[in-house]
């Protein structure tokens, strides 16, 4: 009888505030910030510090493909939110409900930006293939694709009411694009470096874009396309308006102006990030002022200093009245945080009392914080770190019952609810390689890197004592099983890299200032070694003792009563780095940098099997208790699950974006938690599935198959050649997807034409009076022939359309073709039949040209089509139309008294933030006082 496993599956992850490959953003109602974390992105309250929803993709698909790379939220009233993904996908989600509502498809990697016209309708995307595609959002198709970038698009920003389109790239070119006539109408040089953010001021008056040189470059926009302007050649957009020098050395990051365009953020690729006070054109007319009053006195103190000289030179006539970029814009603040941020962002809504605005930031230790910026400084007033650890998780550890789980970084001691992933503790520590609880959930031990053991006190989360154990790390540390295998108070062993296995003993002292007695722990035994201690273990039963050392790349097996050598395990070619022993005691598995898993018999020392378990080093394993099941992690991403008597593997799971450096195995086998290098800690559940071994090799035959099949095109076909300058190109892809939805059409095709031909042999029968009860095809579960082809095609996704269409064979087009006029006759398909149709007349327009028998049904499409699309299209304007006059009855009704308060409200901030502006209240103190001083001289 063929044996069946049970599987496991990803179950949750946690631990990841924001990973640091996205931006963050807030949502359209502004009250919430979206950060991504890994393949998720989070929804969090910042007053609360706590995330209140969670987007996930659900798909099968690997994780770290899917780890998100921009996100994007709509500006108008809809609920929308849009985030590119490391394989070029696109997801749309609906903020309220949190559902995916589409897949988009049309880059060939990664997405770096994404950004929402101003009415929510179109969303362009950029990536890291150079090109740009305009996406329908309410259709869920792409539009179109624009290419001419040669290098990775950074940002990209709409202007003209989004009639416009302007495109930053690492090729050092802002590009202009009218999405209108879909061409480039300006490129615009001068940066010396690559261009790796821009932005628009919400008036849309100036553009601002920046680069790793020492300064930002300011454009004027036209403000209509019409506009003959002084200076201002005929189809220029942007013209050069000057430069600021930046303060910071480094590279610009982001650039962002706040949602009333008096702030404008600098990011810089460090800790930094520059504001600048964006003065309104009465200021900054006002300031142009006193710099030309400064220079005319300047002017003529110079003159007056030369009238002796006979040489005098010749002084410059006094400048015109021009507004400067130096005019507009002054350095408000500078704010330094404490690591390396990410991304920022405004928010949207109205600032509180006395400030200007409000800023979040995202930091590479995995937090978020929030500053307050007002005139004269900007202080922090939200920070969300305690859900996640600030860097590496070295080590995770589950108690015996399974309910709490502890894990290690460089500077904290986490407790977890496993369960639930809720961060129950958060204890200061050193930097914890190894972790273990002690008998009673009530205190854990910790080894650090310095070689100190410290002895946490898991109720108060406090460190009660810290022992320098040993002189170098602690690789290890193992509590000592009874003969029964259950784990007591019988001491814990230690290994560490200064060639030390020493032996503990728990017990209770009474520390001054204290009531009760707490633990402490005293060393009985020490184990020297010849070389480095990487990793240790303790077989179940307490007998055995086996070490791996650095050098010689051995493990030798020690009896744990005497300490003498019992096996010296030697094979692998490199330093063993983990090992553990079967709860039976008969076998003991070892995992080495060599990529290999070693399977050996703990009785004679015999090697069972050699494995060629990962692409990359083993960081961990560990035996199901009670079995011979093994699960191993490795530096490849991989969790992988191992049949040790039959050397089989049985699963592979996937869900890390980075080395996995730990993993821990709960004592009843029905969970897994592994802990990683992206800062995430992942549960792995196993259910009642069961599954057969030969099933999964199958299984991952085809996986394997249809990754050669997607990488074929790229492997074998010649290198794509350069695209033309504003070139405009198809926005979707072939994927999977596409060619099953193709597969599927050209079935449904076949079947209706048979089924179509059984009826009309039907008919011949009967009107030969020999026809008998005719039975129907049971796959078109009731449908004539033409409902189940347009079923067919309906259930393709919108944006998938195009590429399925691109994929049929002209004689199954022609099949397609037939149907068309009859579904345009019913009113709800007017706009699939006019895409179908379009589709297919541009894919095949040679063919049907010489094609003699295509011509009569092009004539009989044209003629439904016209009259069809046309009352469509009058029946959607009428019901415009009709909206339009509902909703000026229903303005002209209204009495409502707060009909326009947010625009008053907007006002009212902008009056009283010019009021906290230190320099003009100054001006204005000046101005009184020279009042006050002219009039006394008249009174005189």
């Amino acid at each position: 009888m063929v044996k069946a496993y049970l599987r496991y599956e990803p179950a949750i992850s946690f631990g990841v505030i924001a990973s640091p490959d996205g931006n963050i953003t807030y949502d359209p109602s502004g009250r919430h910030l979206l950060a991504p974390a890994l393949e998720k992105i989070s929804i969090w309250d910042l007053k609360k510090g706590l995330s209140t929803k969670t987007f996930a993709p659900s798909t099968s698909r690997a994780s770290h493909a899917l780890a998100v790379t921009s996100v994007a939220s709509s500006s108008s009233p809809s609920t929308s939110i849009a985030s590119g993904h490391a394989d070029g996908s696109i997801r749309l989600w609906d903020c309220e409900r949190g559902t995916c509502e589409a897949t988009l498809n049309g880059h060939k990697s990664a997405v770096t930006v994404l950004q929402y016209n101003p009415a929510g309708s179109f969303l362009a995307s950029g990536g890291k293939d150079c090109d740009i595609i305009i996406w329908d959002v309410i259709g869920e198709a792409g539009l179109f694709r624009l290419r001419g970038h040669r290098d990775q698009v950074t940002d990209l920003v709409f202007i003209d009411s989004g009639k416009k389109l302007v495109t930053c790239s690492k090729d050092k070119f802002l590009r202009v694009w009218d999405l209108e006539t879909q061409h480039c109408l300006q490129i615009v040089g001068g940066h010396r470096s690559e261009i790796w953010s821009l932005d628009v001021d919400p008036k849309g008056r100036f553009l601002v874009c920046g680069s790793a040189d020492p300064e930002l470059r300011f454009y004027h926009i036209r403000q209509e396309a019409g506009e003959e302007a002084e200076n201002w050649s005929k189809w220029d957009v942007l013209k050069p308006f000057g430069e600021i020098q930046r303060q910071g050395k480094d590279r610009v990051a982001t650039l962002r102006f706040n949602s009333l365009g008096s702030l404008l953020a600098c990011q810089v690729a460090g800790r930094t990030v520059e504001i600048y006070r964006v003065l309104d054109e009465t200021e900054a007319v006002r300031k142009a002022k006193r710099r030309i009053n400064r220079k005319k006195k300047d002017k003529s103190l110079a003159k007056e200093s030369t009238e002796g000289d006979l040489n005098g030179t010749i002084v410059d006539p006094v400048p015109s009245m021009e507004v400067t970029v130096s005019d507009v814009f002054k350095v408000l603040h500078v704010l330094r945080a404490s690591k390396k941020i990410v991304s920022i962002a405004f928010s949207p809504l109205p600032s509180p009392k006395d400030s200007l605005a409000s800023l979040s930031l995202s930091l590479n230790n995995n937090m978020l914080e929030t500053y307050l910026i007002d005139a004269n400084k900007a202080s922090k007033i939200y920070s969300i770190e305690l859900p996640g650890h600030r860097s590496v998780i070295r080590s995770v550890t589950l108690n015996p019952e399974g309910n709490l789980l502890l894990s290690t970084s460089h500077n904290a001691v986490k407790i977890w609810n496993p369960s639930t992933g809720m961060c129950l503790r958060t204890i200061e520590s050193g930097y914890g390689l190894c972790s273990a609880f002690v008998p009673g959930n009530r205190y854990a031990l910790v080894g650090t890197r310095t070689g100190s053991l410290e002895i946490v006190d898991v109720g108060s989360g406090t460190t009660i004592e810290g022992v320098e154990a040993h002189t170098g790390q602690i690789k290890s540390i193992v509590p000592i099983p009874d003969e029964d295998g259950s784990v007591s108070g019988n001491g814990f062993v230690t290994g560490a890299d200064d060639n030390d296995v020493k032996f503990w003993e728990y017990q209770l002292v009474q520390r001054p200032g204290h009531d009760s007695k707490q633990l402490s722990v005293t060393n009985v035994r020490t184990l020297k070694m010849d070389d480095s201690v990487v990793s240790l273990c303790v077989s179940p039963d307490g007998k055995y003792v086996a070490v791996a050392l650095l050098g010689d790349n051995k493990v030798k097996v020690f009896y744990l009563d005497t300490l003498k050598l019992f096996l010296s395990l030697h094979g692998h070619s490199l330093p063993v780095f983990c090992m553990d022993i079967s709860s039976d005691g008969d076998l003991i598995v070892t995992g080495s940098a060599d990529k290999t898993l070693k399977i050996w018999g703990l009785d004679f020392g015999d090697i069972h099997k050699t494995i060629f378990a990962h692409a990359d080093s083993v960081m961990d394993v560990k035996f199901v208790k009670n079995t011979h099941y093994v699960f191993s992690v490795g530096k490849d991403r991989l969790v992988k699950y191992w049949d040790a008597d039959k050397f089989e593997l049985l699963l592979t799971l996937e869900g890390h974006h980075a080395e996995i450096w730990c993993l821990t195995v709960s004592s009843r086998g029905d969970f897994i938690v592994t802990g990683s290098h992206d800062r995430s800690i992942r549960r792995w559940d196993r259910t009642e599935e069961p599954f057969f071994l030969e099933e999964e090799k199958e299984k991952r035959l085809e996986e394997m198959f249809e990754s050669d099949l997607d990488n074929a095109d790229n492997r074998y076909a010649p290198p794509e050649s350069v695209p033309e300058e504003g070139s405009v190109g198809l926005a979707g892809k072939k994927t999977k997807e596409t060619v099953t939805a193709t597969d599927a059409i050209i079935d449904a095709l076949d079947t209706a034409e048979e089924e179509t031909k059984r009826i009309e042999q039907q008919k011949e029968e009967e009107r030969n009076g020999k026809g008998g009860v005719f039975q129907p095809n049971v796959l078109m579960r009731g449908m004539s022939p033409s409902e189940y082809v347009l079923h067919s095609v309906s259930s393709v996704p919108t944006n998938d359309l195009e590429q399925t269409l691109l994929a049929l064979p002209f004689s199954d087009a022609l099949k397609l073709m037939s149907y068309l006029k009859e579904w345009a006759l019913i009113p709800g398909q007017v706009e699939l039949v006019s895409r179908i149709c379009t589709g297919l007349v541009q894919i095949h327009h040679n063919q049907l040209s010489a094609t003699p028998s295509a011509r009569p049904l092009l004539t009989t499409l044209k003629d439904t089509f016209y009259q069809r699309v046309k009352d469509c299209k009058d029946t959607i304007g009428f019901n415009l139309a009709a909206m339009d006059y509902i909703k000026e009855l229903l303005v002209m009704k209204s009495d409502a008294p707060f009909r326009d308060a947010d625009a008053k409200l907007k006002e009212i901030r902008m009056l009283l933030s010019k009021r906290a502006d230190p320099t003009q209240v100054t001006e204005r103190r000046k101005k009184k006082r020279q009042k006050t001083s002219a009039e006394t001289q008249i009174k005189a």
